[in-house]
């Protein structure tokens, strides 16, 4: 990856991040955590991986992705609106009464939304019908979901990678954050999904464990996902709860918890910095 690729892709994924912190503070709710710690992959998705046209959104030969883990949808819409599915100034609307931007992604109502998702473990099933249907009809188009590492506690989830292997769904990438925390703490407290990797092999799947922010890993990571036939592909990469604001990274408090004013103006603060700090690379 050049340099000013990943300069791009760095200052997308702060401008995400910004969004988020903004979204959830005047929805006076949401979920930052997961978001903030997911915002580098989405930019990546959305700025550099998938074939997406934001003027025509429901375009027949898009790639698709499916938000699995539902609540991170602030981070969903900051990536929508920077790349123009909406405005920007709509993220502010967060879960207020009319808008778009719901607590939980609507594909009838929000431009660029391919799946509406909020319980927990079945976007990958959806995932997993649109590419087997893209598959049938003899499209290229690629489906892309992301799963959090609580959600796959979940037993449908299981049953969806078994679904992928047997219909040899390599147009499928399932990404898992592995940010170690859920709403009940830490993950391997709750209920061990551990070794995910190796669980996910022994399911089929062709696996990579990357660092979820670094771009060059991704880069080589989804490369490599186009590349495997046969199989579907897993990405499971390790992320920062909360990444990118200080006072939240590796909270658990920070799951389902909105900035108030002043911390909100904090958070900001250093984002803007961040950001500042990579348009000056």
């Amino acid at each position: 990856m050049n340099a000013n690729e990943k300069k791009m892709l760095m200052a997308a994924a702060c401008k995400i991040r910004m969004g988020v912190i903004e979204g959830t503070h005047s929805a006076k709710a949401g979920h930052p955590g997961g978001s903030l710690s997911a915002s580098d992959l989405f930019a990546y998705l959305y700025f550099k991986e998938m074939n997406v046209d934001p003027a025509n959104p429901k375009w027949e030969d898009r790639d698709r992705f499916v938000l699995s883990k539902g609540h991170t949808a602030p981070g969903l819409y900051a990536a929508l609106a920077h790349k123009g599915f909406f405005p920007v100034e709509e993220l502010v609307t967060l879960r207020h009464v009319g808008s778009r931007l719901q607590g939980h992604p609507n594909m009838n109502e929000t431009p660029g939304v391919d799946m509406s998702t909020g319980s927990l473990g079945q976007g990958i099933s959806a995932a997993c019908g649109m590419a087997l249907a893209a598959k049938y009809q003899g499209k290229s188009s690629r489906v892309y979901t992301l799963l959090g590492d609580g959600e796959i506690q979940e037993g449908q989830v299981w049953e969806a990678f078994m679904f992928a292997h047997h219909y040899k769904l390599d147009n499928l990438c399932v990404i898992i954050d592995n940010n170690g925390l859920q709403i009940d703490g830490p993950v391997s407290d709750v209920m061990s999904p551990y070794p995910i990797p190796e669980k996910l092999r022994a399911f089929g799947f062709e696996v990579v464990e990357i660092d979820g922010h670094d771009f060059d890993q991704m880069e080589a990571a989804f490369a490599k996902a186009r590349q495997t036939k046969g199989v579907p592909f897993a990405i499971v990469m390790t992320t920062v709860k909360g990444k990118g604001v200080s006072f939240m990274e590796n909270q658990v408090g920070w799951h389902g918890k909105a900035p108030n004013d002043e911390q909100c103006e904090t958070a900001l603060a250093e984002l803007r910095a961040q950001l500042a700090e990579v348009e000056a690379m």
